[in-house]
């Protein structure tokens, strides 16, 4: 029987924490949420000031980018680029701001951020995975 690391409470306790330590330093209000591999989330927090929108968008973007394996921005620029038909895949969170979490070569799971620019959306979701790194 095959075996794969997953994500652990502590995992995603310190993902979060990083991740909103990267928010407030740059005074960005995001709601970050952590999913596994299977998109299912994890843990979430919305700072302060983040749109209630957010809370909704920032599961979606990491759901898409740990069922995609791939970063959810990939999606969103299959769709600007003119393949509209994409918009019909049964998945939200098309747009930047998901990032795999890739351990051993295996995607363990993603974060996805939501609240300010798409690109400082991912910029804090990288921040947040690089505390597994430490």
């Amino acid at each position: 029987m095959n075996t794969k690391p997953t994500l652990s409470v502590d995992d995603v306790e310190a993902i979060l924490a990083a991740a909103r330590r990267h928010a407030e330093e740059n005074r960005w209000p995001v709601t970050i949420a952590v999913a596994d591999d299977g998109g299912h989330l994890l843990g979430m927090l919305r700072l302060d000031g983040a749109a209630p929108l957010s809370a909704h968008i920032a599961p979606a973007k990491a759901r898409a980018a740990a069922l995609g394996r791939r970063e959810s921005k990939g999606y969103e620029d299959i769709i600007n680029q003119g393949r509209y038909a994409f918009l019909s895949v049964p998945l939200d969170g098309m747009l930047e701001g998901g990032v795999p979490i890739v351990h051993e070569g295996q995607v363990v799971g993603a974060v996805g951020v939501s609240g300010v620019k798409s690109d400082e959306d991912a910029q804090i979701a990288r921040a947040g995975i690089a505390a597994l790194q430490s």
